[in-house]
């Protein structure tokens, strides 16, 4: 294997980096701020990465057991990203990262610069002195896009970090102080417990590069991440300190010396360090490549991506591919903090999907086997749940090419699937089913219809949504099939599945009619409007069903603990049918009884204990009984536009805007969700809102920005004209696209992509009149 590496570090050519767009005249990486969402419910990590890299290279700041004392330990949800903004030492910096998740994995590969004496545990955060973590103040801490800086005051070393795709690089200035050290801990990680190392290995190549791999279980049940880091300069020592329970069998290894200069390690709890003379102001360079099929594969990912050492250099070319993604729309707005939370939002929602393959193409699959992406790029990191209401629809409009490679990696998922299924929450080669419902249809459906998928494809993606779709074994889908509805008795969240079954075969039966399959449409068609079995007009809300057909004698309208729903109660999830408004409406009582409800909905109190049994929802994310720092209401406030007084959703829209986003580091009020809080923004903010993906509409509310431009793929322009605006004027007096006056509060998304002009005029007081 070391020949076989060596020569590969030989043979492979040294590129240099591609030539880029030039970039637009207004630097706007200066807007998008990485520490948003850092503290309280946003999640997200400052570090560096470039656009959906496999790599997101960032600081860790506390190193948490899932468990305490045998129970879930409430204070891991802190570090669903491993960065609290309260917190105020670091533990090292590893190299994968969710952005804004409610739940957590990873943490992969944390790298450590120390110095004095050696300590190869973390210590606690009341004593980091007794250990190799670090102490640091964020006025010595500076987090851009692709660029991360900080003092590490117990060191005193200057941590800077940078990436490529597939690549951490690291610099660490050293201050002379002898003996220093690197530390690399294969133990370490994301919603961590003693047990979920599976196994590691590390192979010592030469005096510069060390190979390896780590197997996880967790989140995902099956995770195999490989590597490999090289130092800029020779370690002139290294050693390692194996930390597993007592072994059944341990073979004859006993006979060496294995803690210091052995060139092959392996166990489940293993960490590594490597010594190096110094002088003060010496910088340690280390390049990290990962892979997720071998360790040859992430050596070549290394000599592909970054083949020399130029660390200034890999910065400016990462922040490039962030200008380029940033400008595809470009915003006015005399206002910075606008500026800087419509950027910051575009930021968060490049992060995920990952791209997950090599260099050559070559990716672990569901089936735990070796493939080769043809024709696309493979993509993980799929918190479909969350991302199929407006992030999909975002990159649908943004970028429809990326949108497809990202819609056949989930059919590859589909393919490699045991069960045949697209893929429900999916990373790194695993099924995590997180969540409820099969919402890849959704975004597999929208694709298509909106032309990203080529015709070619279209068969089979509807083939495997049809397929994915009839699982009876998937939460309770077989009742919900015979019977219309999923009952209480089968599952405690038996109300939201059905209303999100429901959203996802109307999505189906859009796409086969597309296709001219009238069978299925009429099948899919008949199945969406299954959420009415579970609307009780007693109650005017949703409420959970018994299997004889009865509703559930108990049942509070506004408690999110065992009510029926996941993540929300019946006051939210009532309005969770954005596919037929219409239908809900006239259910509900019409106008009449629907718009004081959705009223209600924003200006309600609801009491803390309402809450309390969910731990992703704090005040900070209710505007009354509105959750928006939860999924299922996004739409909620678009719902006006169906009614007689869309002027309400003006309003609403504004009022979220303002309240739940700001530019600071607890500035999301919730999960960002791997970039759903996100895309709402920034649909919000320019005007208009996709309420049911896969219909082909906008939903209008009341843009933020004064203008914008959007830079279509296809080369077409879409320009926004806000005429009036100003924080008092939130009501659009009227809408014109390409000249003509819109009559109703509606934007077909095939107009936005042609191009053209819509102008907004707005006033401080609403035009009444539908």
């Amino acid at each position: 294997m070391k020949q076989a590496l060596l020569a590969l570090l030989a043979a492979v050519a040294l590129p240099t980096f591609a030539q880029k767009a030039p970039i637009a005249p207004e630097n706007l990486v200066q807007y998008a701020h990485p520490m948003v969402g850092t503290q309280k419910m946003g999640h997200t990590y400052p570090g560096a990465t470039v656009p959906f890299g496999m790599v997101q290279l960032s600081p860790d700041t506390d190193t948490l057991s899932y468990e305490q004392n045998g129970k879930y330990n409430p204070d891991i949800y802190k570090y669903c990203a491993g960065y609290n903004y309260d917190d105020r030492t670091i533990v090292g910096f590893s190299h994968t990262h969710f952005s804004g998740t409610g739940h957590s994995d990873l943490g992969d590969f944390l790298l450590m610069p120390t110095t004095g004496p050696l300590q190869l545990n973390p210590g606690t955060a009341d004593h980091p002195e007794r250990g190799y973590r670090s102490a640091f103040s964020h006025q010595n801490e500076v987090a851009e896009p692709a660029y991360y800086r900080v003092k590490l005051d117990d060191h005193n070393i200057l941590a800077e970090l940078t990436a490529t795709t597939r690549v951490g690089f690291h610099q660490y200035t050293f201050p002379g102080t002898e003996p220093a050290h690197v530390i690399l801990d294969m133990m370490a990680g994301i919603y961590n417990y003693p047990d979920k190392n599976v196994w590691s290995y590390v192979r010592i190549e030469n005096d510069s590069l060390v190979t390896g791999y780590r197997q996880t279980t967790g989140w995902g049940r099956t995770r195999t991440e490989y590597f490999a880091m090289q130092f800029s300069k020779p370690f002139r020592s290294y050693g390692a300190r194996k930390y597993d329970a007592k072994e059944t069998y341990r073979g004859f290894w006993g006979r060496f010396d294995q803690t210091k200069n052995w060139p092959e390690q392996a166990g489940r709890q293993l960490r590594l360090y490597f010594d190096f003379a110094t002088v003060a102001g010496e910088q340690i360079k280390v390049k990290f490549a990962l892979s997720p099929v071998s360790a040859a594969g992430a050596v070549a990912n290394m000599r592909t991506e970054l083949p020399g050492w130029n660390f200034d250099q890999t910065r400016r070319a990462g922040q490039q591919l962030w200008q380029q993604e940033l400008a595809k729309v470009s915003i006015q707005t005399p206002n910075r903090a606008d500026k800087e939370n419509f950027y910051t939002a575009l930021y968060h929602a490049c992060l995920s999907p990952t791209v997950y393959q090599d260099a050559d193409g070559q990716y672990r699959g569901l089936d735990q086997q070796t493939h080769r992406a043809e024709g696309f790029v493979n993509y993980t990191t799929f918190s479909l749940w969350d991302t199929f209401r407006a992030l999909h629809p975002l990159f649908n409009l943004l970028q429809p090419s990326r949108n497809a490679d990202m819609v056949q990696s989930m059919l590859a998922h589909y393919d490699q699937s045991p069960e045949h299924m697209l893929p429900v929450w999916s990373h790194h080669a695993n099924e995590n089913w997180c969540m409820s419902g099969y919402h890849s249809v959704s975004v597999v459906a929208d694709a298509v219809l909106n032309g990203a998928v080529p015709p070619a494809q279209a068969e089979r993606a509807l083939a495997a949504c049809v397929a994915t779709a009839r699982h009876g074994w998937y939460d309770g889908l077989d009742s919900y099939i015979s019977r219309g509805y999923v009952p209480s008795e089968r599952s405690g969240t038996s109300v939201s599945n059905t209303l999100e079954f429901a959203f996802d075969d109307w999505c189906i039966a859009q796409l086969a009619q597309k296709l001219g399959h009238q069978d299925i449409y009429q099948e899919f068609s008949k199945r969406a409007g299954n959420w009415q079995n579970v609307f009780d007009p007693h109650v005017n809300a949703m409420r959970p069903r018994l299997a004889d057909g009865s509703f559930r004698p108990t049942f509070d309208v506004l408690s999110t603990n065992g009510q029926g729903f996941i993540e929300g109660n019946a006051w939210n999830y009532t309005l969770a049918v954005p596919h037929d408004p219409a239908g809900l409406i006239a259910r509900m009582g019409g106008n009449r009884r629907f718009v004081p409800h959705l009223d209600s909905l924003f200006t309600m109190h609801l009491p803390d204990s309402f809450f309390a049994e969910t731990e992703d929802i704090t005040r900070e994310g209710i505007i009354g009984g509105y959750v928006h720092g939860n999924e299922p209401a996004h739409h909620a406030a678009y719902l006006y536009d169906y009614t007689d007084q869309p002027w309400k959703t003006q309003a609403q829209v504004r009022n979220i805007l303002a309240r739940q986003y700001h530019p600071t580091p607890d500035g999301l009020g919730g999960n960002d969700d791997c970039g759903q809080m996100s895309a709402w923004y920034i649909f919000s903010a320019l005007g208009f809102y996709p309420v049911a993906p896969s219909s082909g509409q906008y939903a209008l509310g009341s843009p933020l920005v004064n203008g914008a431009v959007l830079h279509l793929e296809n080369g077409k322009e879409f320009t926004i004209q806000v005429k009036n605006q100003s924080p008092k004027n939130v009501y659009v007096q009227s809408v014109t696209l390409n000249g003509q006056r819109l009559a109703q509060p509606f934007l077909a998304q095939a107009d936005v992509a042609k191009g053209g002009t819509l102008v907004f005029v707005m006033g401080a007081k609403p035009v009444k009149t539908k």
